[in-house]
């Protein structure tokens, strides 16, 4: 059984039992006025990725948004996201040790556009590059777009469908024709294709049993949200997952999921930012406005435990909370990796300073406890 693609030039196929990255930092992960919250600049974003790059962490992972989550208010720093394949190529250039990804929204991009952008980014990034796959959920997205947002689970019948086709691009040896419901194309072709062979590697973040049965049939990282407060809570649902790839689709997947990191000397220190952040300036309107519309999209009913739980983690960030001293942290990440989580990607309202905690002083906890190797850096 192996994974759709296994790349050994690729860092997040590395042996390291817990891979680490970050996440969102191509725009605010946090929904903070807080005044140290980092701008998503290029100038921010960069030397985020080369302390992550330097430290050996293996991805940085953007998000994908075309528009934030607020209406009529084009003034929103919700709005403010760098395009995530332009930032990818100058990211994969400027970095050589991590995987870059970029998150693609499936419905606005065609699969030729995908495969040619995937493929450059690749070829730059000396086959250190892998695509977030998403079938997107903001309709306020598709009608800028001018395109229906489907019913929840025929994305994912479209998304199987896009992937096929790129994949195809990827990896066949000549032109070919497609006439199926989605796409209608004669004469296919994508040059080059990437150096990793078998394909970009491909992650996927899906909530729903549909779209974790897509994941698991599909990708090579499922991005999960496990719900509960703590990571022996989400071991059946890490368990079930896994074996649902193995013994359906015989195949391997690795599982990450995201996490909300707080790092300070003490726990009240610790305990004390947070509340700063995600209470005393916490962006209300746009919290109200993102929790109507998940409640609207994804069937999920107002009031309900499901939704004060999603609004009370968002709050913190985009993941489970991570809060407490350096040594706590490592705790807390040995645990998650304990119940079978592969990868962690994280964020700050900070990320320079937040990564630069981290890095110094929670890392070196986790090799002696030998989680992950020491990182020999590339000259």
């Amino acid at each position: 059984m192996t994974s759709v693609t296994n790349q050994p030039m690729n860092p997040i196929f590395n042996g390291n039992k817990l891979k680490l990255g970050t996440f969102c930092t191509n725009t605010i992960a946090n929904m903070t006025f807080v005044p140290e919250l980092l701008q998503p600049t290029w100038k921010n974003t960069l030397a985020a990725a080369l302390i992550a790059d330097e430290a050996g962490l293996e991805a940085i992972v953007p998000i994908a948004r075309w528009k934030g989550y607020l209406d009529d208010r084009p003034d929103h720093q919700s709005n403010a996201v760098l395009d995530v394949f332009t930032w990818a190529a100058a990211m994969a250039q400027a970095t050589k040790n991590t995987c870059v990804f970029a998150t693609s929204h499936a419905p606005t991009m065609h699969p030729i556009l995908v495969a040619k952008q995937c493929a450059t980014i690749d070829a730059i990034a000396n086959g250190r590059f892998a695509l977030n796959i998403v079938g997107g959920w903001n309709r306020r997205e598709f009608d800028m777009f001018g395109i229906n947002l489907m019913e929840h689970d025929q994305r994912y019948v479209y998304l199987e469908e896009w992937l096929r086709v790129l994949r195809r691009l990827w990896t066949d040896p000549g032109e070919f024709d497609e006439d199926t419901r989605y796409f209608h194309m004669k004469k296919a072709i994508s040059r080059p294709q990437p150096l990793q062979k078998g394909g970009i590697p491909i992650m996927n973040a899906a909530l729903s049993p549909v779209g974790m049965r897509f994941s698991a049939k599909n990708s090579d990282i499922g991005l999960i949200s496990p719900h509960g407060n703590t990571p022996e809570e989400w071991q059946p649902q890490v368990e079930n997952y896994k074996r649902m790839a193995r013994e359906e689709f015989g195949r391997e997947i690795q599982l990450w999921t995201n996490v909300a990191v707080v790092q300070r000397e003490t726990k009240d220190a610790a305990d004390a930012y947070l509340k700063r952040y995600a209470e005393e300036y916490l962006d209300n309107e746009l919290m109200d406005s993102l929790m109507k519309t998940i409640s609207k999209e994804n069937n999920i009913p107002e009031g309900s435990e499901r939704l004060a739980f999603m609004r009370k983690r968002m709050a913190v960030g985009a993941g489970h909370p991570m809060i407490g001293t350096a040594a706590s942290l490592a705790d807390e990440l040995e645990r998650i990796s304990k119940i079978g989580i592969d990868g962690v990607i994280l964020t700050w309202p900070d990320y320079v300073d937040g990564l630069k905690r981290f890095t110094r002083e929670v890392l070196p906890i986790l090799e002696k406890r030998g989680l992950r190797k020491p990182f020999a850096k590339t000259n």
